[in-house]
């Protein structure tokens, strides 16, 4: 656990680097964002839990009250002189509860690296961002060829994406696409998914894409099972991504606040 809590952090920090190094590039601080939101974070309590309700330490900076929150252990510990409660949390879940509370996120503060205030209006957007619901379409695929004229950052947010859906599916193919309708664009079909997955993989995939920083994108997503004629015809064209195999089951331990996804904690 701490070794990914290091990994993790690292992660962050490059992204971190690279946001503060060119101010200007919006696909740097869109991937800063993504790995926000992807990561854990250890946010700072006034006491512990207590059914699932949590209650973050607030601050005061600048006339803005900010929840303090770390990517690491380490990093917690290193701004206090004794034990505090703290509750680990996916940043998603934390940018979903604290949007519209009128409340900064401080991401590190106090450890001299990595740090960054998410503001109230930064949050908002982070939380909508990540609710978005892709739209349905109903157009019937025609041809398929290679994927072209996508950017690298598209790419690597992808293979970001889906290096985290181990055990998901058995792998995903994107290629361009020409449906009969007309409309050409590009389809992620991920193929021999785990029933009840589809919602997860699909915001993988939006994700992915609106985070890439890809101005006016689209990417269409679709489900396939391993055996289907389509798939064949994919793989001739398609850029192949194998998704890594599940990691092997541990014994079951009791949920911490905020980790089972149908039950988000309170942030009161």
């Amino acid at each position: 656990m701490a070794d990914q809590g290091k990994q993790a952090a690292g992660n962050l920090d490059a992204a971190h680097a690279a946001m503060m190094a060119a101010p200007e590039d919006d696909a740097a601080r869109m991937r800063y964002y993504a790995r926000l939101a992807d990561g854990m974070l250890y946010l700072m309590l006034e006491q512990e839990a207590d059914e699932g309700a949590v209650r973050p330490v607030l601050v005061t900076l600048e006339a803005t009250q900010v929840v303090l929150a770390y990517d690491s252990e380490e990093r917690l510990a290193a701004t206090t002189d004794a034990p505090v409660p703290y509750a680990e949390l996916p940043g998603r879940v934390i940018a979903s509860q604290l949007a519209g509370q009128n409340v900064a996120l401080g991401i590190n503060l106090g450890v001299g690296e990595g740090e960054f205030l998410v503001s109230p209006e930064a949050l908002i957007w982070l939380a909508e961002t990540l609710n978005h619901a892709p739209a349905n379409v109903s157009a019937r695929p025609v041809a398929f060829e290679p994927p072209k004229g996508l950017p690298e950052t598209l790419m690597q947010a992808l293979d970001a994406k889906l290096a985290r859906a181990g055990g998901l599916a058995q792998a995903a193919l994107l290629a361009a696409v020409r449906y009969d309708d007309g409309r050409h664009g590009h389809m992620l079909a991920y193929i021999g998914a785990v029933p009840g997955a589809e919602a997860a993989l699909t915001r993988a995939a939006s994700e992915a894409l609106t985070f890439s920083g890809v101005e006016a994108g689209e990417m269409d997503v679709t489900f396939l099972a391993a055996d289907m004629p389509a798939v064949d015809r994919l793989a001739r064209v398609a850029l192949r991504f194998d998704l890594p195999e599940p990691a092997a089951s541990a014994p079951a331990a009791p949920a911490a606040p905020g980790m089972d996804p149908a039950k988000p904690p309170k942030l009161r």
